[in-house]
């Protein structure tokens, strides 16, 4: 019994081999990758949860702007907004390069449109509608050798499966089918001010990683902020930053304790 106890042991050496062999895949947003020791883990899904005007859609794209840029090719989905809208409504970052459109390095979906290719036009989805909506997004994720995807935002989706029970297959499915085409991926999602949790209270249990957005009173301003609350296959910094949005891209300083 003691022999077979002892097999299940893993030294700090194992463990710290285990860890510096995972591959990282760089947000591209220096201040972040050096509180994730390097980026996210390679073909992660990460939810990036917050209150409205956080700034989770500014640093949504910001990766996937600087994945383009770094040669991986990345995909934005926009479930509510048109793309063309969004790049209007968005901090005009000094490395912004259209040219990244035309050559596929970076792609713009908006998800109605794969609704209307779908005939997804019902208020509640059945399961066969989710697996369709999956095996699309993976069906582009191939065609276009896509490398980093963001979903922005899928609390609008989770609508439309109506039980925590869709909601859970939906995100469970869109983690493993990533994971598989080594896809890292970023999933926003709504949260409700004050509620400590996503809209639904089942998203946070079911990805690779959470990071928080919260707007933080501080002396009559609200500052944004961002906190990774879990980050499988790497160590991080469990403090809070201070998030300043520039045309150069997302700056994080320390929040300093007693503020």
């Amino acid at each position: 019994m003691k022999k077979v106890i002892n097999k299940g042991i893993i030294s700090k050496n194992m463990q710290y081999a285990i860890s510096s062999e995972i591959k990282r895949c760089e947000t591209g947003i220096e201040d972040l990758d050096n509180i994730l020791n390097g980026g996210f883990p390679e073909g992660n899904t990460i939810l990036l949860s917050g209150a409205c005007g956080t700034g989770k859609t500014t640093l949504s794209l910001e990766y996937s702007i600087r994945g383009a840029l770094a040669e991986k090719n990345s995909l934005f989905i926009s479930v509510t907004e048109p793309f063309n809208k969004l790049l209007l409504n968005t901090i005009p970052y000094d490395f912004y390069d259209s040219a990244l459109i035309e050559k596929n390095k970076l792609i713009f979906v908006d998800l109605p449109m794969i609704y209307k290719r779908l005939g997804l036009k019902k208020s509640e989805f059945s399961s066969d509608d989710v697996k369709k909506l999956v095996q699309t997004i993976a069906d582009i994720i191939k065609e276009g050798g896509i490398k980093k995807l963001v979903i922005d935002s899928i609390t609008p989706i989770c609508y439309h499966l109506n039980t925590k029970q869709k909601i859970c297959d939906f995100i469970l499915q869109i983690a493993n089918m990533v994971s598989e085409l080594d896809c890292t991926t970023v999933l926003v999602s709504e949260m409700l001010k004050g509620e400590g949790h996503s809209m639904f209270g089942v998203e946070e249990g079911l990805v690779d990683g959470v990071v928080l957005m919260e707007n933080y009173e501080r002396r009559g301003d609200l500052l944004r902020t961002l906190q990774i609350i879990k980050m499988r296959g790497t160590g991080h910094s469990r403090a809070r930053y201070v998030i300043d949005l520039t045309k150069g891209g997302v700056l994080l300083t320390p929040l300093l304790k007693g503020d």
